[in-house]
């Protein structure tokens, strides 16, 4: 057996994460682990590698065997060498500064040879499918890149159980397969337990053998997955997509033309060039966002969809060609804000409403009408005065959200915001995005999510080898349109 909880709970000083979860996992199992955001299940992987509460301050209850050591007594260094862990943000693990060398890093550091140190390198990164990166330096990854950088250098130490938490949310077509295809093959040929977390069902659905649901902390649901995926309303009461068949399609594909354009364009980027180190990102690329639209930015891992979000929001400044905005130079944060993909980086604050208040008492905006229409927007109403190192990373996710939407900005980029959203936060917030941007607010979601993309974008751009090779319509558009909920978003008014 290579997990046995029993009776199992977590306090983070007075509050309880988990409340009596008993669980057992065999050896050899493929599981899939689901629930709504911030129900306890990043909290419970914590506590798996002893992280919990060597490294993360919290008091466990009940009883806790992984491969037969007990986490709270074994430590985190003989736990890394059974239980190989990839956290939502993979940037959280790294610590050189290539590819090669952050995945050699784990073997050495357990005392393997050289020779092997090698040889598990030169596995993990062609499992990954990572052999034309491994010279890289890390900070010219893409976030899907880095995704499977991180999974390739867990991978290089062999472990007995591998967790990856939302391993799929930085990851295209191409990478979603090839991951799937790789954690399968681990399974079968070595033995390795494979634990998912994920609120993308669809994707996993038919890797894994057995599903567990977590809600408000304890295990709701156990069972064989085709089981626990019948009870369809059910997992929708708990805000958890339909686990339906994602359509792994090429995007060109998914593109109708239609030659219209909503507006006037609020910006203009024509023939613009970007290098990462001597990598080309993109090349003579032009590309408008209309006033008042909802775009969506699709593309492979590593097309350079952040770097040009970068660029339109004047965060990168491009070798060549020009970036214009009508209204002039943009005020950051009032004119255009960005959403990053990795949230921690753009948090200031201890607690939830310092955060979200920072940016429009900065501006001189003391009402606090737009910081409450944003704090319901994302939900966090019964989280504003919780410490943001504590939440969750979907959590976090609003936070950053929240304290962009106070801010009332007329373009707003979002950068994979599915990352560690429960579909029903997510689709909530998203709603409230389309009453926003029926008031005038431009959008721009970049984005692997197919689901997401047909249902809320009006016009869809894909970008490829540095270009825009493709726009239009969105195809087979889920209820044939945007179906928001009303929404009163006065405080939230671009001024």
């Amino acid at each position: 057996m290579i997990v046995d909880a029993d009776n199992l709970a977590v306090w983070y000083g007075r509050r309880r994460a988990i409340d009596g979860v008993s669980l057992r996992i065999d050896a050899g199992e493929r599981i899939l682990l689901t629930g709504r955001s911030g129900c306890g299940k990043s909290t419970l992987l914590r506590c798996l590698n002893g992280l919990i509460p060597h490294a993360i301050a919290g008091r466990l209850e009940g009883s806790l065997l992984v491969a037969g050591e007990t986490p709270a007594t074994a430590g985190i260094q003989r736990m890394a060498s059974l239980v190989g862990m990839v956290f939502q943000n993979p940037g959280a693990q790294f610590f050189n500064l290539t590819v090669e060398e952050e995945v050699a890093a784990g073997p050495r550091n357990l005392g393997v040879e050289e020779v092997e140190v090698r040889r598990a390198v030169l596995w993990a990164t062609s499992r990954l499918g990572l052999e034309g990166v491994r010279g890289r330096s890390i900070r010219t990854l893409s976030g899907g890149e880095r995704q499977r950088l991180a999974i390739a250098a867990v991978l290089a130490m062999r472990p007995r159980l591998l967790v990856l938490d939302e391993p799929t949310s930085h990851l295209d077509v191409h990478g979603t397969r090839l991951l799937l295809e790789t954690l399968a093959s681990l399974n079968q040929d070595d033995g390795i337990t494979v634990l998912v977390v994920e609120h993308r069902l669809g994707e996993v659905a038919h890797f894994t053998g057995r599903t567990i649901v977590m809600d408000a902390g304890g295990v709701a649901a156990d069972g064989p997955t085709e089981d626990v995926f019948e009870r369809r309303d059910w997992l929708m009461s708990l805000g958890l997509r339909r686990p339906a068949v994602t359509a792994l399609q090429d995007w060109q594909e998914l593109i109708v033309p239609n030659g219209s354009h909503p507006g006037k364009p609020v910006l203009e980027v024509r023939d613009v060039g970007v290098r990462l180190g001597t990598r080309p990102v993109l090349q003579d690329l032009s590309m408008e966002l209309y006033e008042g639209e909802f775009a969506a930015l699709v593309g492979d891992n590593g097309a350079g969809k952040s770097t040009l979000a970068r660029v339109s929001a004047g965060m990168v400044k491009p070798r060549r060609g020009e970036v214009t905005w009508r209204q002039g130079r943009p005020r950051p944060g009032r004119d255009v804000a960005l959403l990053f993909q990795e949230p921690g980086s753009q948090l200031f604050c201890d607690v939830v409403e310092d955060e979200v208040r920072l940016g429009p008492e900065n501006c001189g905006d003391h009402s606090g009408e737009a910081v409450a229409s944003a704090l319901e927007a994302t939900m966090l109403q019964d989280l504003r005065g919780r410490n943001v190192h504590r939440l969750s990373l979907g959590e976090q996710q609003r936070t950053a959200l929240a304290a962009l939407l106070a801010m009332r900005p007329r373009v707003l980029i979002l950068d994979e915001p599915t990352v560690g959203q429960d579909w029903g936060h997510l689709e909530r917030f998203m709603d409230f995005l389309v009453a926003l941007n029926r008031t005038g607010t431009t959008v721009l979601l970049i984005s692997h999510d197919f689901k997401l993309v047909h249902r809320y974008a009006d016009r869809v751009l894909l970008l490829r080898g540095g270009r825009i090779v493709a726009e239009g319509t969105p195809a087979h558009r889920a209820g044939h349109g945007r179906h928001g909920r009303e929404w009163n978003v006065d405080g939230l008014h671009a001024s």
